[in-house]
């Protein structure tokens, strides 16, 4: 008997929405930056999780520290989104002011004649975790980032991410359920439809898709000059690596909203000198070209799941198994924070 698609409301309902932020998005790892992006004392990279603002930054004594993007007096956003660098952490509402390790300095203008006690009011800290040069924060850390990882520690054991150097950081935003975009990423089933000249330089008969312990693997040998090395990789619950000639790219699926999704993609080189430069830009136009070509689709699919008249349809044995281990895995995380929100 066939496995079907996720019922429509999955992608659509609110509720539904806020079960995956509690149990999938502040539950998880998510990768954030590149390592190199914390060189100096104070760097930071502020970022949103689902909903949940953060930042990393690297303070004083040389260590990454993560913590909510909000500050403790109103809730006031403290750092914008992206990358910057900062001597201390200033709210720029009321001008609270924080050391670099969380812990509140100053709070201007309050009561002389009850002074407020500084250290019951720091930043909330969430986790950072480094593997191999990337950074990652996760809200509510309840288990290792190497237990998320799963197979893709032995997947890319060989490949050399360390030695890729980061390039560009290009982000796009479109209407659609984050899930929606994420059962097309982890299947090539819908390569000769939308892809048509991606799918003339792959043997698509030999196209083939792995799932397995928080990873979904896709293969097929390439033809001709491709600029993809033949194998993309996603992992739970929603962040990509892809390996081109002399690089690669790493993607995060971030949702704005049950409605709205945010594609952050990193790029990385072997070789980032000058007179590389056009040759750096054209790979990644090239990837941002075929990453492009599923917008339209993913926003139409939102649009019948709305309208009320999707029945889900079976899954592909052969070119669908990354889709259903990632329904299988959004069903069970959802279905633990509806039991720990009921309780």
């Amino acid at each position: 008997m066939f496995k079907c698609n996720l019922e429509a409301r999955y992608y659509t309902d609110l509720g539904i929405y806020r079960q995956e932020q509690a149990g999938i998005f502040n539950a998880s790892w998510q990768l954030v930056a590149p390592r190199s992006h914390f060189a100096d004392t104070g760097d930071y990279v502020a970022t949103d999780i689902a909903g949940t603002k953060v930042f990393i930054v690297l303070d004083d004594a040389g260590q990454l520290r993560g913590f909510r993007n909000l500050c403790r007096h109103r809730g006031a956003m403290l750092l914008k989104p992206g990358q910057g660098r900062c001597r201390s952490i200033r709210c720029p509402y009321h001008n609270w002011v924080y050391r670099l390790d969380g812990s509140l300095e100053r709070a201007p203008w309050f009561a002389e004649d009850e002074p407020l006690t500084l250290d019951d009011w720091p930043l909330h800290p969430i986790s950072v975790a480094l593997w191999r040069g990337l950074v990652f924060a996760c809200v509510e850390s309840r288990a290792p980032l190497t237990d998320q990882l799963g197979g893709l520690l032995s997947e890319i054991e060989s490949d050399p991410i360390e030695d890729y150097r980061w390039a560009e950081r290009r982000t796009l935003v479109f209407d659609a359920n984050w899930k929606i975009y994420t059962d097309n990423f982890v299947e090539g089933y819908h390569i000769p439809g939308i892809h048509p000249e991606f799918f003339q330089a792959i043997d698509f008969e030999k196209f083939e898709t792995t799932a397995m312990d928080n990873l979904v693997r896709m293969t097929a040998p390439t033809k001709d000059r491709l600029f993809y090395q033949g194998r993309w990789l996603w992992m739970w619950p929603n962040w990509t690596l892809s390996f081109f000639n002399g690089g690669m790219n790493t993607s995060r699926i971030n949702p704005l909203g049950v409605d709205r999704t945010e594609l952050i993609y990193d790029f990385y080189f072997a070789d980032v000198s000058d007179a590389a430069g056009d040759a750096r830009q054209e790979t990644i136009e090239n990837n941002m070209a075929v990453i492009e070509q599923d917008f339209d689709i993913c926003i139409h699919t939102h649009q019948n799941y709305l309208s009320g008249g999707y029945q889900p349809g079976p899954l592909s044995p052969r070119h669908e198994k990354g889709v259903h281990l990632f329904q299988e895995l959004v069903k069970q995380h959802i279905g633990k924070a509806r039991e720990a929100l009921a309780g």
